[in-house]
């Protein structure tokens, strides 16, 4: 396995408190069960992307964003 592909089985909590400490992200004890579960939902979801064909879909470079409307045009209307 290299190390691009996701582990097979969840990371666990000292596993997660390890990763982070490897990262210079020590986490407080408290902090290790949240985080492990946060990981493994990222890469449930990067796994399923993943498993898409994007097929013949240009990379993003090849599409130019256009507004449909000039900036005179635009209001903001926001509380402070």
């Amino acid at each position: 396995m290299s190390s691009a592909e996701p582990p097979a089985t969840d990371l666990t909590p000292p596993e997660a408190a390890r990763w982070a400490a490897r990262a210079g992200l020590p986490l407080p004890a408290d902090r290790h069960d949240s985080v492990a579960a946060t990981a493994n939902q990222l890469l449930s979801v990067v796994a399923v992307l993943r498993e898409l064909d994007f097929g013949d879909t240009p990379p993003a470079s090849a599409y130019r964003a256009e507004s449909t409307h000039s900036m005179e045009e635009e209001q903001h209307d926001a509380a402070v």
